[in-house]
């Protein structure tokens, strides 16, 4: 990438799992770049690519101890991504299981970093919804100050029921789709 001229870094899942987070095994390394590229396969690894304006505000580290520079989303930006890509991942479930063993890593300054960078309410209304399903308090707090005291209703995962069959979470404003979440 670098040689390429593009930015990149380890994301979603891959960089979930980089942090511990492994619900389930990977086949497939995910990497966002700001622009499409096909999926590639570099001997038994799978690379696939998912797109994202505004990349160079995404907050990146180097993992300690890595064998060759590499670029991981932060753990914070790594649960953002997560529910902003959940159709893309397997669903809005899969990126809550993914995003449970984050939780004692993120932290709220890094939260509101990454709000602050992305500044999409409806994606940072699911995450809310989310981490306050999964308990934690603090960082949902944090989103909640984050967020405009007007919100518009959206679905939790835009692909699932009607909005006149699902329960209306107020605090969030997020119709929920999920069976497996309840705040």
């Amino acid at each position: 990438f670098d040689w390429l001229g593009r930015p990149y870094y380890l994301a979603l899942q891959s960089a979930a799992s980089s942090y511990g987070s492994n619900p389930q095994a990977l086949q497939i390394t995910q990497v966002m770049t700001n622009k499409p590229l096909r999926p590639i396969k570099v001997g038994r690894a799978q690379l696939r690519f998912f797109v994202k304006r505004g990349i160079e505000r995404t907050p990146i580290r180097q993992p300690v101890g890595a064998v060759a520079p590499l670029c991981v989303s932060t753990p914070e930006a790594t649960a953002y991504d997560l529910i902003r890509y959940a159709t893309s991942i397997g669903g809005i479930e899969r990126a809550a299981e993914t995003i449970r063993p984050l939780l004692p890593l993120m932290h709220v300054r890094e939260l509101k970093r990454v709000l602050d960078a992305e500044n999409e309410a409806i994606v940072a209304q699911r995450l809310g919804f989310v981490i306050d399903a999964l308990g934690a308090e603090q960082l949902a707090k944090t989103i909640r100050a984050w967020l405009p005291d007007e919100l518009t209703p959206v679905m939790l995962s835009p692909s699932k029921g009607k909005r006149d069959d699902l329960p209306l979470v107020k605090r969030w404003e997020v119709f929920n789709s999920s069976r497996e979440l309840k705040v």
